[in-house]
């Protein structure tokens, strides 16, 4: 009977010890919720995170791409937090600039942007802002006589593509007719292409990086007159800043303080994050392995290749960005929301 005893005990304890040396991520499937249709830049960042992600993982978990398009990316982050389980097995990608619409407010939003399992960022960006070279406006100043409103294209209220245009409108002058509901960048961008449009906002590393707009660039089918950054991007010399346009015409401090708010998400990037309260242990794995990705000679050579700039933040940085947040006065969030308004 000892004899038995003993052997079912040695059993047990095998069973116990091959359980806890068992990553959890061993034969799981992680899905990434992408805020928006395919062939935009968020989704070829999340594809080739997919693609990447699972060797740094303990376990080789298999990463798959979900699109979940709508409201600018605000559909997907409701359902990362609201219905996605915290278990660590379904992330999500989408527009940091929907944390604008969250701080103003906005019925559709359901979700605390700061709350969610920050995993890290693959890239910081910058905003550019372009037309249509055919038109006759050559610097952004032009486009304070536009007569009527020049027509410009946006995925969702909560996107750069519709902020930063609405920026310059609200502290420039500029005469622009937002027209919003594009279920994707190659949807606005062949709205450009058949004049529908004629001017966009997007991130300098998409318009580069990405067709058509890489094309663009090449033969002059658009002119850029405005980017975000605090310097002027290497391929962009001659378009000034934001910042630069402010000084040249003596724009006050409020103005300034809106601009900071505004810019934010280009400072967050392209965010991968889990719903709320994922376990920790979970959560540090994903960290862990996100960074390593970042550096993998692979991964790097895939992105260059795309035209993509990657470049890490931090899970831990993304939710200091939120922490400075704290201070945002009642009277900014005003102006904000008149920005944010169609």
């Amino acid at each position: 009977m000892r004899i038995l005893l003993g052997i079912l005990l040695i059993c047990l304890t095998w069973s116990f010890d091959l359980s806890a040396q068992t990553p959890f991520y061993q034969s799981k499937q992680v899905n990434i919720r992408v805020g928006f249709n395919s062939g935009g830049s968020f989704d070829v960042w999340a594809r080739i995170i997919a693609k990447h992600l699972e060797k740094h993982i303990p376990g080789n978990p298999v990463f798959i791409v979900q699109n979940m398009a709508g409201g600018g990316s605000v559909v997907a982050a409701n359902y990362i937090y609201r219905v996605a389980k915290p278990d660590g097995l379904t992330l999500g990608m989408v527009s940091p600039g929907i944390y604008l619409q969250e701080l103003a407010g906005q019925k559709e939003v359901q979700f605390e942007w700061f709350k969610y399992s920050w995993i890290g960022s693959s890239e910081e960006s910058a905003r550019v802002f372009y037309i249509r070279s055919e038109a006759p406006f050559k610097t952004l100043e032009d486009l304070r006589g536009a007569a009527p409103p020049v027509k410009c294209g946006s995925t969702g209220l909560g996107t750069g593509d519709f902020y930063f245009p609405r920026f310059l409108q609200e502290t420039f002058g500029v005469k622009l007719a937002m027209v919003t509901g594009y279920q994707s960048s190659p949807e606005a961008n062949l709205a450009i292409e058949r004049g529908e449009i004629l001017c966009r906002a997007g991130s300098v590393q998409a318009f580069f990086g990405t067709e058509p707009s890489r094309t663009w660039a090449k033969t002059g089918f658009v002119r850029a007159l405005a980017q975000s950054g605090r310097k002027r991007y290497p391929n962009l010399p001659d378009v000034p800043t934001i910042w630069e346009l402010m000084d040249k015409h003596k724009i006050g401090e409020a103005d300034r303080q809106l601009a900071k708010i505004l810019v934010l998400p280009d400072e967050i990037g392209r965010p991968f994050f889990g719903p709320p309260a994922m376990p920790a242990d979970r959560l540090k794995i994903l960290r862990d392995g996100f960074a390593k990705m970042l550096k993998d000679p692979e991964f790097v050579a895939e992105t260059k290749k795309a035209g993509l700039d990657p470049s890490l933040t931090t899970g831990e940085q993304i939710g200091a960005l939120g922490r400075e947040l704290g201070a945002v006065s009642p009277e900014l969030v005003t102006r904000m929301k008149r920005v944010l308004e169609n």
